[in-house]
């Protein structure tokens, strides 16, 4: 069983399932509802939760794919009782109990897939770049604009 938001799905997403699966026969994704994903990050996921799970789905590496819980991120594990849960390598939130709270549970960190090219802090660092970037050439714009 894994977790996570999945907004825009890249091959990051793709290796993590792919990933996942190698630890059981059966790969349950648990795709973050839009309120929890604003609750934790601040903001909500570009892609509604009813379009990031259709596109869990669509990658056919899953064999089901759910909505997570509205309230408790700890229900669906209660529910499911998976033999395993994966983490991506930078999954941080709800798991830092998951082994005192299911010790009959395989707790597994899977392995980062290319994080230099598709980490999501570095892809934001090249957009904010960018915009600075933009930013300034308008400003020098405006400047030879003025000043002829």
């Amino acid at each position: 069983m894994i977790f996570g938001t999945f907004d825009i799905l890249h091959p990051g997403h793709l290796s993590f399932f792919k990933q996942a699966k190698k630890y059981g026969d059966y790969l349950i994704v648990s795709v973050a509802r839009d309120i929890n994903v604003k609750k934790i990050k601040g903001k909500l996921p570009r892609n509604n939760e009813g379009k990031r799970l259709n596109q869990v789905k669509a990658a056919g590496i899953a064999n089901k794919v759910i909505l997570g819980h509205l309230k408790d991120p700890y229900d669906m594990i209660i529910r499911i009782n998976p033999d395993v849960i994966c983490l991506g390598y930078d999954q941080q939130r709800f798991t830092e109990k998951l082994a005192e709270f299911f010790p009959k549970i395989k707790i597994v960190r899977l392995k980062p897939y290319k994080p230099e090219i598709y980490k999501s802090s570095i892809i934001m660092k090249a957009k904010k770049h960018k915009n600075k970037k933009t930013k300034v050439l308008s400003l020098l714009y405006c400047f030879f604009v003025l000043m002829f």
